[in-house]
């Protein structure tokens, strides 16, 4: 037996690339596809911003002339010089349950790595925090949030084999969406009344985007500046993540906070679960992907927490009771009755403690691994 490995190249060798999972999970109920179009976006070098400060490779392992596994090699420079590390990322990992096709595979992104001065491998990551990353370890029998990885359970028994070691991990849980409101509800005009704290109401997220999007991820860069390994997104990769994003929201699940000058001072973004819609659709939205999409976005029981920040100067004052407060009330109004929480570093105790009134129940612990090369 023979494994074989090809550098990606060509678009027939990027469509076995992004087509891969559908073979590999094609008997697991819980695994959800990512969208086919954004997969080929990402590896796009005009239309992903992230190469302005990254390069990347991406390969396939063939066993017996059959695709077995696949994994994007990806040198970010910006994070590498921020956080004072030469490391080489590796992404889109999966692969058959074969020792040597993974041994195969992350060989040549250390080989990859190396050649370009780094002496460490971590993963999986992507380009920036916007990409998934972290493997699954815990909550195989959970279906997968939409904008997270799925893995089998043999992934991190091969992953320690061959000598990769906890970097971090992200734990992520599920909030109970009930009448019974939280007690720092009751704080909300007190709230509003000291600090000049109100909740912006769009009509629409079009509305939303035009007027605020720009200044929402540049406080995301501003409050997610802290976390490992973060990276600050530019204005393009702001623009493609609006246009990406913004379809699928409902302005009823995004709360922004404003101070007394209208300026943005706080944000949560939450989403209706894609999860069973994509896999429906196969991670194709037409012809008539976009039809369980849509469906999805109107008529859902669960949300998934995309992201919340507050920046620094306001952290404490209340402006997540506001945003809570706005989204759990809408929540209750549209039939939501669950909240999957979005992956939560497991030392990142301040947002953690946010959540502290609402009962949650473990759901899923994600882990990201480093080898010296």
């Amino acid at each position: 037996m023979t494994i074989e490995l090809k550098i990606v190249r060509s678009r027939q060798e990027m469509k076995q690339f992004v087509d891969f999972p559908y073979h590999l999970y094609r008997s697991c109920n819980n695994w959800v596809p990512a969208l086919r179009g954004d997969e080929f976006d990402t590896f796009d070098r005009e239309k992903n911003g992230a190469y302005a400060y990254c390069e990347s490779e991406c390969y396939l392992a063939l066993k017996d002339g059959r695709v077995a596994g696949r994994v994007a090699a990806i040198i970010n420079h910006n994070a590498n010089r921020d956080w004072k590390e030469e490391i080489v990322r590796f992404g889109w990992l999966d692969f058959i349950e074969d020792r040597e096709v993974l041994k195969t595979l992350l060989d040549a992104v250390a080989d990859w790595g190396r050649a370009r001065g780094c002496v460490k491998m971590k993963g999986p990551w992507g380009f920036t925090d916007m990409d998934k990353e972290g493997l699954l370890v815990e909550g195989f029998e959970h279906l997968s949030p939409f904008t997270c990885l799925y893995n089998y359970p043999y992934y991190d028994t091969l992953l320690q084999e061959l000598g990769y070691n906890k970097d971090v991990d992200w734990t992520q849980r599920v909030a109970k969406v009930t009448d019974q409101l939280p007690p720092m509800f009751q704080f909300a005009g007190m709230i509003e009344e000291r600090f000049g704290l109100h909740i912006y109401q769009a009509s629409s997220t079009r509305e939303l985007a035009d007027r605020y999007g720009l200044a929402l991820f540049h406080m995301y860069n501003e409050t997610f500046a802290p976390l490992f390994q973060f990276t600050p997104l530019t204005d393009k990769q702001i623009d493609s993540y609006l246009k990406t994003y913004v379809p699928i929201l409902r302005p009823e699940f995004v709360s922004i906070c404003l101070d007394r000058d209208e300026r943005p001072v706080g944000f949560t973004f939450c989403v209706p679960s894609l999860s069973k819609a994509v896999k429906k659709a196969r991670g194709r939205l037409f012809p008539l992907g976009f039809l369980h999409i849509l469906r999805a976005l109107r008529r859902n029981d669960t949300l998934e927490a995309l992201m919340i920040g507050v920046l620094p100067e306001y952290q404490g004052k209340g402006a997540n009771v506001l945003m809570f407060k706005h989204i759990h009330e809408n929540a209750l109004k549209f039939g939501i009755n669950r909240m999957i929480l979005n992956p939560q570093l497991e030392d990142n105790f301040k947002v953690q403690s946010l959540f502290e009134q609402y009962e949650t129940e473990p759901f899923m612990r994600r882990r990201a691994y480093s080898k010296a090369i």
